[in-house]
């Protein structure tokens, strides 16, 4: 009987025992399917906080930075012991023994947050506090609190103690967007964080607690008093005795702030342009623009473009420039006084004739950082300053002619371009250097057709012109006329190839490295041979003649040589002038931004005077 109810029994069991094991083993895929999605979560890529970029002039120092966030991360073994004691002892005495969450310290918080009806009660270790950081809001509800235990123990599992102080340590808030302890030494002290005292070092550790409470600048004195109290708790662990405790909290807490480094706007907003073109020729997306008919496709590229110039700002870059503070501050000050008051503007550029190095840049009167930059985005059809380029020589480069050769000066046409010499006048057969001299229009068409239209441009395509266009190779082009034109910084860069014939990009970026040092990028050094030294002579010999007998009278320089050519476009609205000295290459433009009639400005020189500036 006993044997019949208990089988009895058991036949009334399995359907509960089924429901049981059916719902344990639901709870069971669920813990793993949560644990999967805690490990996800772990490891997704980080999004890397972006790390100050700096630029550096010709003597080193710094002369700009690009950040939101002042950081400067460092390794361990460069963070004092003091310091990572400091946050050991006052955050997470057990740091070095847990599994990412101190459990008894969690059970004194639900006790305490329990008997006061609260989530204030803490307990977090250093680990949860970067899961935070990194993963979680600073919301205080119980569903956060064991999420972030769960990622704790993960991320203790992914890394290395060490490890995960280092991160710790590079990634606290420390107020005033400054993160990382490294940060904070720099930004507070101006100093690296090895060369803080002891009491500095508690200083700034007083502050990532409560970043708005201890914020320095705001609230010094209550930020001081954390700073004793976490050498008392030094002194409490050993790390220090208590009589160095008091001398470090009698020690004076000067504060050095930081302020971020902006000057020479001009030049600056150029770098990271030319940072663009950098990255862009060395890593082939200049060569997949180029080789696509496809708009699509080439914003598609551009896009890739954007990304990796995002990523190289996020990771940090120190960016060594040619910049010569002392002649752009000089340019800067006295273009701007001649330039006076008014909507007259002006750009210009200063090359290095030895290294090809652009030295100063002139964006324009009132420039503010990142507006239009006129030195390299001002684009305005040169006139006569694009001759020596786009007719003389090639010519000379093409033919036995010698600049005492006889050209005519009398009325010309190709098909239906027939242009004017200046006022309209006609002149007879000339030598070239008088055509030359003085600017003769028909003459150079004269010359140009001989060269030939893709001659010509055979030679002009070598210089980096960004805005010549197809449709420009045309009769045009002989005398300075383009669709859309070009700046001063082109200009001046192509007239590098009447140094000595040869030519190279001039670039304002010397080498750009890693947050680490490591070089990532420079510019080739390997100059194309452009002119033959027959054609840089009688170039260099006419472009004197325009000085001391032409339309460039007025143009001085100390050097023992000096060579320029003008520029005037129809109804006076551009006026330019090019050449180089012994030591610099430059190019100025004058005009208004919204282009109007100068011709009453005509008399002033007012570019001669901007391009004396520049070759000083």
């Amino acid at each position: 009987m006993k044997k019949a109810f208990g089988f009895f029994i058991i036949l009334l069991s399995l359907p509960v025992l089924w429901w049981i094991t059916t719902n344990i083993r639901t709870e069971i895929n669920a813990a793993q399917a949560h644990e999967d999605q805690i490990a996800s979560a772990i490891h997704l890529p980080e999004i890397q906080p972006q790390l100050p970029v700096t630029l550096i002039d010709r003597n080193g120092k710094t002369f700009s930075e690009e950040y939101v966030e002042w950081r400067q991360p460092l390794t361990l073994q460069k963070i004092p012991k003091i310091a990572q004691e400091i946050f050991i002892s006052s955050e997470d005495a057990h740091f070095y023994e847990h599994i990412g969450f101190d459990l008894s310290a969690i059970v004194r918080a639900v006790v305490a947050n329990s008997s006061t009806n609260s989530t204030s009660q803490g307990a977090s270790t250093i680990t949860q506090q970067l899961v935070r950081m990194r993963y979680l809001s600073d919301e205080k509800t119980y569903e956060r609190k064991l999420t972030e235990i769960f990622y704790s123990h993960e991320l203790e599992k992914e890394f290395d103690k060490d490890e995960i102080l280092t991160m710790y340590l590079n990634e606290a808030y420390f107020s005033n967007q400054v993160y990382g302890i490294g940060g904070a030494a720099s930004y507070y002290f101006q100093k690296p964080l090895q060369e803080l005292s002891i009491a500095e070092i508690a200083f700034i550790a007083a502050i990532p607690n409560n970043p708005s409470l201890y914020n320095p600048l705001k609230n010094f004195d209550k930020t001081k008093a954390r700073q004793e109290r976490l050498l008392d708790t030094l002194s409490t662990s050993g790390a220090i005795t208590k009589e160095d405790a008091i001398t470090y909290k009698a020690e004076t807490i000067t504060l050095n702030v930081k302020n971020k480094a902006q000057s020479y706007p001009m030049y600056s907003t150029y770098v990271l342009q030319e940072l663009r073109w950098l990255v862009a020729e060395k890593e082939g997306y200049s060569d997949r623009l180029a080789k696509t008919q496809s708009e699509e496709e080439k914003k598609k590229i551009k896009a890739q473009l954007d990304n990796r110039l995002k990523t190289l700002f996020q990771n940090g870059l120190t960016i060594h420039t040619a910049l010569d503070p002392d002649k752009q501050a000089h340019d800067e000050n006295k273009m701007t006084a001649i330039l006076g008051p008014g909507k007259l503007q002006a750009a210009g550029a200063v090359i290095d004739n030895t290294s090809r190095e652009v030295v100063s840049l002139y964006a324009g009167k009132n420039y503010e950082k990142f507006g239009f930059h006129r030195a390299f985005q001002g684009t305005r059809q040169p006139g006569s300053a694009f001759k020596p380029l786009a007719v003389y020589a090639p010519f000379f480069e093409t033919t036995a002619h010698t600049p005492d050769s006889i050209v005519s000066g009398g009325s010309y046409c190709v098909g239906s371009f027939c242009p004017q010499n200046y006022g309209g006048f006609k002149y007879g057969d000339v030598p070239i250097r008088v055509a030359f001299r003085n600017s003769y229009n028909t003459s150079a068409l004269r010359l140009f057709n001989t060269v030939g239209i893709d001659t010509a441009f055979s030679y002009l395509d070598r210089f980096h012109f960004r805005s010549i266009v197809a449709k420009d190779h045309d009769y045009s082009a002989s005398l300075g006329g383009l669709t859309y034109g070009v700046t001063a910084l082109e200009l001046a860069d192509a007239y590098t190839s009447f140094i000595d014939g040869s030519y190279v990009l001039a670039h304002s970026i010397r080498k750009v490295t890693a947050s680490d040092g490591t070089e990532l990028y420079s510019w080739d050094s390997a100059r194309d041979q452009i002119w033959s030294p027959k054609t840089v002579k009688y170039m260099r010999s006419m472009l004197t003649d325009v000085v001391t007998k032409g339309t460039g009278q007025g143009v001085y320089s100390r050097s023992n040589y000096v060579g320029a050519k003008t520029g005037t476009t129809n109804n006076y609205r551009d006026y330019w002038l090019a050449g180089l000295n012994d030591e610099y290459t430059a190019a100025i433009w004058l005009g208004y931004d919204k282009p109007q009639s100068m011709e009453s400005l005509e008399a002033y020189k007012i570019h001669h005077k901007l391009f004396n500036v520049l070759l000083e």
